[in-house]
């Protein structure tokens, strides 16, 4: 074990020792794995998830947008698991997925497919186009403002069956309503109606 890996595992325990959110959850994924952070109605969708993944030991690695990572925060944001995409080569991340996958390295990719939070119709669909050409399962995180609780899911293998995948997916967050429960966008993807993105 790595001296970072045990700070993380600190920093989890301090975490969830002071937060009010109870952490529940099914098993740990025993491979690579898409982590779905949902609903996401708030900033702080993304530090439970993350809080999640250091308290159970998952390796977490999250996508943000290149600029995020200039200057001095790109160390930062690396350390915390932060993979930089450049949005004029967005391929170049499905490409880097599969290397991981092949080194045999067991991690879980975080992604808020809601995109940004607020009026969206549609969830993004890269979760499951990135799911479909690595062969990664998708683990379904919650955090759901109700119950005070968040957590993992089941994971479920994806079958190419748009909108046969997206009602399971459905139907695990029919009832969690996010941080901010105005703001949960309804799983769905443009490509329901259709062929696999």
């Amino acid at each position: 074990m790595t001296y970072g890996y045990e700070v993380k595992r600190f920093l989890a325990r301090v975490f969830w020792r002071l937060s009010r959110w109870t952490l529940k959850g099914d098993e740990v994924p025993t491979r690579p794995t898409i982590l779905i952070g949902a609903p996401h109605t708030s900033n702080w969708d993304f530090v439970l998830m993350i809080a999640i993944a250091w308290r159970l030991g998952i390796d977490a690695h999250w996508l943000g947008k290149k600029s995020l990572f200039a200057g001095w925060r790109g160390p930062i944001m690396r350390r915390i698991g932060g993979v930089p995409v450049d949005r004029a080569d967005p391929g170049r991340v499905v490409t880097d997925v599969v290397s991981q996958v092949r080194s045999g390295e067991v991690f879980a990719l975080v992604v808020t497919p809601d995109g940004t939070r607020g009026d969206n119709e549609y969830w993004k669909s890269g979760f499951y186009r990135i799911a479909r050409e690595t062969g990664m399962p998708v683990t379904l995180g919650y955090v759901d403002r109700t119950t005070m609780t968040t957590g993992l899911g089941p994971t479920l293998e994806l079958t190419g069956d748009v909108a046969a995948d997206m009602d399971r997916i459905r139907a695990f967050y029919a009832d969690k309503a996010g941080v901010r429960p105005s703001r949960r966008a309804e799983p769905r993807l443009r490509e329901e109606g259709g062929t696999a993105p």
